[in-house]
């Protein structure tokens, strides 16, 4: 059996690992058409490479992925975060958990992955092509034909695991094939604020913020990081994550809430504000930060209700208490434009899950043709879910079934 897989990524590798051990007497060809293999591995996780979540409740760990949540419940039912932990740590790499559930190479270097998948291949004798673009694919009577440079090559079966393209024009040779390719725009992107003052603040972070995309439904919770730019940190990317599609409609200009206490109940943040008013009546209001709020941002937030520099906690008075409340429960800022996600992209959109299936990864359309990774119509937030996906979808492609 001849078994062609296109691109050279993390899906790619891990999926021609799988036909081989599945199938050992088939011959297996990877083919990237950059120089390199294994690019985005290398610098994911600020080059450490988190490799999946620790997470194993998988209705829990579906719920990371805006785009896929019930399709992977169900493929997490045939290989999920623990065998992806025994995979690598049975090939000798060992792996951390984070307290954040993150998970890594011991070694804290996205190089330990490399090696290993490089080591499998050699060991398996699979072969890897590199600088060899598939310009075309055809289906030719239960075998596809492909064609790489100026060769016509036959296979019995075909895995794609090309990852997402950030372009409507990566992803026309597949729709050519009569897949349904849902629109690609950029997911986990975060916030550039041109106009606004905060950015001062570059480098705090909060450690519990929930923001909301103002007019809309869309709210995440979590850290948040103040940027040069603008704002970053998981709540911000998880947001863009969620709303990846609504965001690219609203051409990256809307305003976001800021609940800087994530406290919802705003009564609760009055009856905070009053108790701290009653015990340090004498006290400068700039002196005393509520709920462990960083100095340098309460000063912000001081300034911003334009209260007098020598101001104390016993003048603040009902309109005052009001201002306070609002600022640490709604406090509004305008986004012009995002900014990628360290070296990574994530996208939203790719080839239809309608047309997979999910047992076997297998196009509904095209007959021994499989997909994997982020070709899908698959993304997760940060956290080793994108990779997760990847692995969970690479294995079952492996199968060939």
């Amino acid at each position: 059996m001849k078994v062609a897989i296109i691109g050279g990524g993390a899906a790619g590798f891990f999926s021609a690992i799988a036909v081989k051990e599945n199938y050992p007497d088939a011959s297996v060809t990877i083919f990237e058409k950059s120089k390199k293999v294994l690019s985005k591995v290398k610098v994911s996780g600020g080059g450490r490479c988190n490799v999946t979540n620790g997470c194993q409740n998988i209705k829990e760990l579906s719920k990371a992925y805006p785009r896929g949540e019930q399709f992977l419940k169900k493929a997490f039912g045939i290989f999920n975060t623990k065998d992806t932990m025994e995979w690598f740590e049975s090939r000798n790499v060992p792996l951390v958990i984070q307290e954040d559930n993150c998970v890594f190479p011991k070694s804290q270097n996205s190089q330990s992955i490399i090696d290993c998948f490089l080591k499998e291949t050699q060991r398996l004798d699979i072969i890897v092509e590199t600088g060899k673009g598939v310009r075309q694919i055809r289906s030719l009577n239960e075998k596809i034909q492909l064609v790489v440079g100026d060769e016509e090559l036959i296979f019995d079966k075909v895995i794609i695991a090309t990852g997402g393209s950030p372009k409507m024009s990566g992803l026309t040779w597949l729709e050519d094939l009569g897949l349904n390719i849902e629109y690609p725009v950029p997911s986990l992107f975060t916030f550039n604020m041109p106009n606004e003052s905060i950015k001062s603040l570059m480098g705090i972070v909060v450690e519990n913020a929930l923001v909301n995309v103002q007019g809309t439904k869309l709210k995440s919770d979590g850290p948040l990081l103040i940027t040069h730019w603008g704002m970053s940190g998981p709540a911000i990317l998880k947001l863009s994550a969620f709303g990846a599609r609504l965001l690219s409609e609203m051409n990256y200009s809307f305003k976001i809430q800021v609940n800087w206490v994530n406290e919802v109940n705003n009564e609760k943040v009055r009856n905070e504000i009053l108790r701290i008013v009653k015990g340090n009546e004498n006290k400068l209001l700039r002196n005393y930060r509520p709920y462990g709020l960083q100095d340098r941002l309460w000063q912000f937030l001081v300034s911003k209700c334009d209260f007098p520099e020598e101001h104390r906690w016993m003048n603040l008075g009902k309109k005052g208490v009001n201002k306070l409340v609002n600022i640490l429960t709604n406090d509004i800022y305008s986004v012009e434009g995002k900014t990628t996600f360290k070296e990574e992209f994530v996208t939203c959109g790719g080839v239809s899950l309608d047309d997979i299936d999910v047992k076997t990864m297998e196009s509904r359309v095209v007959d021994n043709l499989y997909f994997c990774g982020e070709v899908l119509d698959i993304d997760g937030i940060t956290g080793g879910y994108n990779f997760q996906a990847a692995w969970t979808t690479g294995f079952i492609a492996g199968k060939l079934n």
